[in-house]
């Protein structure tokens, strides 16, 4: 049996209230995952059955965090409990419904990579143009995806826009229908399928949706102020027989409307479930007094919000540091100078410091200055192994194994290494599979039959030989499945890439031996991720390609506990914590951002702004620190090669004075003269006239 004692009394509310729907308002650093956790010890205390719970999360390493800790709470009996991902969740329901959605054998999951392949082939061929540059695809991804989770079809979308729309929207009007087209002909979905293709079924099969919902009689959900329509109507048929519903979070943190998340699930949950329970949790475990303080003095003057407070039982230390520095390059050698002075006088380690910024082209400056200064760091949300080009390549190998149809992966390997396959051979040998509706591979396959007269011979032998390859990869694959490949998938895996020759192209294209190493050494690490999964979970190729492909996250854990600075977004930065943080650009157009100010053109300044989420941008950077806060800016940034007077951004405004000192960024060691505090008081009221005129 669990003790609840170990909990607060709001935390232990939560816990033990286990029928019909809850409502958990959780606080930056108020212990939710516990609550989650200890919610399902307790259901197993009381006899729910294992197989009944489920808590679903958004990302690999939440989800995995959750799955340890109840293991370690609770032990064997927790071993059936689902806990997963919301992709990973619609993935199996997929699996298993495979019939009832008339989904073929072995689909492929696209990731983003595979989707923006996708987009720009598409693009290409529309415009007829192999110019990649003339779209930004990620950008036309982004618009299609957002149709999707909100069920918007093809048509449907297209009927929006006309040509006088923002050209982007009117290309993915064009794009969008093709997209799907695409997809299907490739035996594939995407991230957004896996949770649509879902609801529609639930939409359109009663008997299905009653199974599912019967299956889960106690339905949890972390970080709820992140999810989208589809997520959100997915949660509503999980939860329609029983209306056992926990959802946790809380809408100050909830920063990812760009992407589809939508507040008002959060702040209407009682009137999307009547009768809801609310419990508010505003103990903060992790800040000091200040910076609470001052987290809970800029979120307040958000309208649309429930109405909480944190707080803490420790003692007061170090005021917030309200930094001016002359410019951007001046404001990261204060940084660095600072990070260096503190590890120096106050025992830190460079592990202890971050440095949030609101947009990726902020961190060139503090990179230079870092190295500068000898400072090791690393930035989150670099390139991650799974996306590294030697890994694609050969993921890319082992999907076209199990699904010749993936043509995505196909162009991407077909010579690659070279093998004489030059790109007009790819187009003649396409134009002949869409003429005969083949797929493409299949044309390769019967490349003297549909191409005889548009290719050479030695294209005709190199695309049979090609062929050859992928068809003696699928034959090792199939026997390392049935148990009868010496040394199973990794070594059936291994000796098909060997065949493909991936590692000696590697040793010959690198510009010297290290390089060729860390590149081979990655493809080994592949095959050894394999190994694990097989001996862990199944003997089953494509299970683990579906699992790579759903790692939203697919952050490097190499070097994580290494002594290193970190430099990330503010929203990348949502569930990190730091000792120190470093809180830099705190100026109008950066925080806010310009694209709220202005959404309308940069000459047209919108005169009643929805700040909403850039505040709770700014509550979630100030919510990251344990101990000391920077609130750094610039007097003026370089723009297209001139220097522009920077005005500070009207959420330092917010922020109650006697909670920080302010100080000059040329001098970190001293404290501000009065004159500088003037000065600053002096910018900001003006900005903060300029902004109310």
């Amino acid at each position: 049996m669990l003790r609840l004692d170990e909990l607060n009394t709001p935390q232990r509310e939560a816990v033990v209230t286990v029928d019909g729907p809850l409502l958990v308002l959780a606080g930056a650093g108020s212990g939710k995952t516990r609550v989650i956790t200890y919610r399902i010890g307790h259901l197993l205390d009381l006899g729910v059955p294992a197989s009944e719970i489920l808590a679903v999360s958004f990302t690999n390493k939440a989800a995995d965090e959750m799955r340890q800790r109840v293991d370690k709470l609770a032990g064997k009996r927790a071993r059936g409990c689902t806990l997963s991902t919301f992709h990973a969740l619609g993935l199996s329901i997929l699996k298993q419904e495979k019939a009832a959605l008339g989904l073929p054998t072995g689909f492929t999951i696209y990731d983003a990579s595979d989707q923006l392949g996708t987009v720009k082939e598409i693009l290409r061929r529309l415009y007829q143009s192999d110019d990649d540059r003339r779209y930004d695809a990620k950008a036309i991804l982004f618009r299609i995806s957002r149709a999707k989770n909100a069920f918007i079809a093809p048509d449907a979308y297209a009927e929006q826009f006309d040509e006088d729309d923002h050209e982007y929207d009117v290309t993915a009007a064009e794009v969008y229908p093709e997209y799907e087209a695409a997809l299907k002909s490739f035996h594939a979905l995407d991230f957004d399928d896996l949770i649509c293709e879902v609801v529609r079924l639930f939409d359109r099969d009663e008997v299905v949706r009653a199974r599912w919902a019967s299956r889960f009689r106690y339905v949890m959900v972390d970080e709820y102020q992140d999810t989208n329509r589809a997520q959100s109507l997915l949660l509503n048929h999980l939860v329609c027989v029983h209306g056992n519903v926990c959802v946790v979070g809380d809408d100050d943190q909830s920063i990812y409307g760009w992407r589809g998340a939508e507040a008002g699930h959060i702040l209407e949950f009682d009137k999307h479930f009547p009768g809801a329970k609310i419990v508010k949790l505003e103990e903060n475990y992790r800040s000091t007094p200040h910076i609470l303080d001052a987290a809970n003095a800029v979120i307040a003057n958000n309208k649309q919000r429930h109405d909480k407070r944190l707080w803490t039982s420790k003692e007061p230390r170090d005021k917030l540091q309200m930094i001016v520095c002359e410019d951007a390059d001046g404001e990261a050698e204060f940084v660095a100078d600072e990070i260096e002075l503190l590890c120096a006088t106050r025992s830190y380690h460079k592990r202890d410091f971050a440095v949030l910024y609101r947009s990726n082209v902020q961190s060139k400056p503090l990179e230079e200055a870092l190295r500068a200064q000898s400072l090791d760091y690393k930035m989150i949300g670099g390139q991650a192994f799974f996306e590294r080009k030697e890994v694609k390549d050969a993921i890319a190998y082992l999907k076209l194994a199990l699904q010749p149809r993936d043509e995505i992966s196909l162009r991407r390997i077909i010579n690659h290494p070279a093998r004489g396959i030059g790109p007009t051979t790819v187009e003649r040998i396409a134009e002949a599979a869409k003429e005969r509706s083949l797929p493409l591979f299949d044309a390769c396959q019967r490349a003297n039959e549909v191409a005889a007269e548009a290719l050479q011979d030695r294209s005709r032998k190199a695309l049979s030989a090609f062929c050859d390859l992928i068809e003696n990869g699928r034959a090792m694959i199939a026997s390392a499945q049935l148990g009868t490949f010496v040394g199973g998938l990794k070594e059936a895996a291994r000796a098909y890439l060997v065949a493909a020759g991936l590692q000696d192209d590697i040793q010959a294209a690198a510009p010297t031996p290290l390089a060729a190493s860390k590149k081979l050494e990655n493809l080994e690490g592949l095959l050894k991720s394999l190994e694990r999964f097989e001996q862990r979970e199944a003997r089953d190729l494509g299970a683990f390609l579906h699992r790579i492909s759903l790692d939203t996250s697919k952050e490097d854990d190499e070097g994580e506990a290494a002594d290193q600075v970190t430099l990330v977004t503010l929203h990348g930065a949502k569930g990190l914590e730091f000792p120190v943080v470093f809180l830099v650009g705190m100026e109008e157009e950066l925080l806010p951002h310009k694209r709220t100010l202005y959404p309308d053109g940069p000459d047209v300044l919108d005169a009643n702004p929805d700040l909403g989420e850039e505040r709770r941008l700014m509550y979630v950077g100030i919510t990251r620190a344990r101990e000391l806060l920077y609130l750094t800016r610039a007097r003026q940034r370089s723009q297209r090669s001139s220097a522009r007077p920077r005005c500070a951004s009207r959420f330092l405004e917010e922020i109650p004075p006697h909670l920080y000192d302010t100080r000059d960024g040329a001098t970190p060691s001293t404290m501000a003269t009065p004159e500088d505090e003037e000065a600053f008081a002096r910018a900001a009221l003006a900005n903060l006239l300029k902004l109310t005129s």
